[in-house]
């Protein structure tokens, strides 16, 4: 059974290295210095945002971040990608925090198809990322099927 908790500080460290090992299989596109650039980055977001953490019975399996009513992080630790708990984690999120955007890396081609089959469409496109890296953002928006 999925269930999750609020992410404390001495979890960072396991966030940090399911980011590291979802990012490793899943955005080839990513240069090696702007990963590491990421990676050092990311934990600074962890305060400004509700860090949850996602367990299947006690195994940690992934986390998500939400920030008002914005998805913006969702990794999952590689070995559960495609079992399902993507769909769950957005289930919840859209009933108990009522997200409505999430953006996607472009280049992410399945995961821009995993948020456009849970009801997300593309509302609109920037060339670069936050980070002003060449690495086009779509922004999505739930469409409330």
């Amino acid at each position: 059974m999925l269930t999750n908790r609020i992410a404390e500080k001495v979890d960072y460290t396991n966030v940090v290295d399911i980011w590291n090992q979802s990012v490793k299989a899943t955005h080839h596109f990513l240069s090696k210095k702007d990963k590491d650039l990421y990676q050092n980055v990311i934990p600074n977001f962890f305060e400004k945002i509700e860090l949850m953490l996602w367990y299947e019975n006690e195994t940690l399996i992934g986390f998500s971040g939400v920030d008002k009513q914005e998805l913006v992080m969702l990794f999952l630790d590689p070995q559960f990608i495609g079992n399902h708990y993507g769909t769950q984690i957005i289930d919840w999120l859209k009933m108990n925090r009522n997200i409505s955007s999430i953006d996607v890396n472009e280049q992410n081609e399945n995961a821009l198809k995993f948020y456009l089959k849970q009801g997300f469409e593309i509302d609109s496109r920037s060339e670069k990322d936050g980070f002003d890296k060449p690495y086009p953002i779509l922004h999505l928006k739930y469409r409330n099927v």
